[in-house]
């Protein structure tokens, strides 16, 4: 119950981040964005539609399509999530919120909002409806980063878009939905990143018992040959966050300076006590 609590909490704040972003920097500089709630921001310029109450409407109805790609509790955050964005953009939307007229500034500070917001909402397991749905569905099929995925279809709502706010406002809106691809892709991904390391040293021995001890990391050891000398060697395997790189390169410089080590990005770690449950819930 604590957990969910603070999931509530978070996504709530997420929404109340988004629906700043559309009023203060998107709505009042006559820009657009990606996914449905690009078409509520085209259809509020053309018709003066409620822009919460219209993305509530049309977030509802994506949902109801791709219910079956989701878990009972993916489901349930994500009604959450929509309900209270579009609630907070309606809120939010009759407070003077110019902040700047330069566009330029606007479409940065808007991205940040955006991307913050919505990548709290994935973070916890959520999504904000609309075109994550489509990306969920993406990710599930074939594997592709929500950012991606959101990236791709934003860029076809935007190119409908020009037709309403104009060429220079649409280039703007990129850059805004560049951004908000980037952050959410770096909250969601990011934050848990973790890099594998292989190591192969004279001193294998040493460095395996400082990586246990000192770090507190398992290690996997594995049988080499070197292909020029045909020498046998042992090399070590472990996964670590990009922030005990550092400590790692310490225990390599006092054992070990010579040693051959490559480091690689982990996409994705499907085990248990490494956020695997996590992982697999990510979809925006």
């Amino acid at each position: 119950m604590k957990r969910i609590v603070l999931d509530v909490i978070i996504m709530t704040i997420g929404g109340l981040l988004f629906a700043l972003g559309i009023n203060y920097f998107i709505l009042p500089n006559h820009l657009s964005e990606g996914g449905i709630i690009g078409i509520t921001i085209i259809l509020h310029y053309v018709l003066e539609w409620d822009p919460g109450i219209v993305n509530f409407i049309l977030n509802v109805i994506l949902i109801g399509i791709g219910y079956k790609y989701f878990d009972k509790k993916a489901m349930l955050y994500t009604v959450y999530s929509v309900s209270v964005s579009s609630l907070l953009i309606s809120l939010t939307s009759g407070i003077d919120h110019t902040l700047t007229d330069d566009a330029l500034l606007a479409a940065i500070f808007a991205g940040l909002l955006i991307g913050i917001g919505l990548g709290l909402v994935f973070y916890v397991g959520g999504t904000s409806g609309g075109t994550t749905v489509l990306a969920g569905i993406a990710k599930q099929l074939w594997g592709w980063s929500v950012g991606k995925a959101l990236l791709i279809m934003d860029l076809v709502i935007i190119a409908g878009a020009v037709y309403v706010i104009g060429i220079e406002k649409a280039m703007l809106t990129l850059i805004t939905v560049y951004i908000v691809a980037k952050v959410i892709d770096f909250i969601v991904e990011g934050l848990n990143e973790r890099v594998a390391v292989f190591i192969i040293s004279n001193a294998a021995d040493a460095i395996l018992k400082e990586v246990l001890e000192g770090m507190s990391r398992g290690v996997t050891v594995l049988d080499g040959k070197g292909g020029y000398t045909g020498t046998d060697k042992q090399v070590l395997y472990l996964v670590i966050s990009k922030q005990e790189i550092v400590k790692l390169r310490h225990i390599m410089e006092e054992i070990d300076e010579h040693a051959y080590v490559t480091i690689h990005n982990v996409h994705e770690l499907l085990k248990r006590g490494y956020r695997a449950e996590k992982l697999r819930k990510e979809m925006r």
